[in-house]
């Protein structure tokens, strides 16, 4: 059975339901995960924007709404083990070039370890996911040769691919797809996640 997981790196809410499903998925090695680059924002400019002077202004209505929103989701990933720490935040970064870096380690066989560093690297270390360097950084743990993922990095490779998941994302209208009929949208509790996957392993099996 494959799981298509619609997300994107700098939706906090993503994080959590992304953490909610690795855990779901313990003990079921018949099932894969495959990642498909969704865009929350994907009008953003190509060099992102500054997150507090305009990002939480246009999104929150100013910094009080943005606090409590962001109380929100600490509280909601603490359980989980994921530390938000959104006063290090510095930028609402364009995503496409860290989906083109997921992809590539999609191919390398080390998804789960880019997307979990990738995550980590923007919400409790406040990296800027538009700067190369930093994407490149956030990935220096797992056994990835460094020059070629610059090299990657500065090509148009899997461009078209990125764009066309978010094209594909948008005509489902949801963020999380399992076999294209079982979905399962945000960051649901883990045993909602155990019975989509039950129900299509049925289905599968039937």
């Amino acid at each position: 059975m494959v799981v298509e997981v619609y997300a994107d790196v700098v939706c906090p809410w993503c994080y959590i339901g992304e953490r909610r499903l690795r855990k779901a998925l313990a003990g079921r090695p018949d099932v894969e995960v495959r990642w498909r680059p969704f865009q929350l924002r994907p009008e953003m400019p190509a060099g992102g924007l500054p997150w507090r002077e305009e990002f939480t202004q246009e999104k929150f209505g100013g910094e009080e709404s943005a606090r409590a929103a962001f109380e929100q989701v600490a509280a909601a990933g603490a359980p989980d083990g994921i530390r938000f720490d959104f006063e290090r935040v510095a930028s609402a970064p364009n995503t496409v070039d860290a989906h083109r870096l997921i992809l590539f380690a999609e191919k390398r066989g080390v998804v789960e370890q880019a997307t979990e560093e990738l995550f980590r690297a923007y919400f409790t270390e406040g990296k800027n996911l538009n700067d190369p360097d930093k994407l490149i950084g956030a990935i220096s743990s797992i056994r990835l040769d460094a020059g070629e993922v610059r090299a990657y990095l500065e090509s148009e490779a899997n461009l078209q691919e990125v764009r066309a998941s978010q094209e594909a994302a948008h005509g489902l209208g949801i963020s999380g797809v399992f076999d294209s009929r079982y979905a399962v949208s945000g960051a649901q509790p883990v045993e909602v996640f155990k019975r989509a996957l039950d129900a299509a392993g049925k289905a599968t099996a039937s």
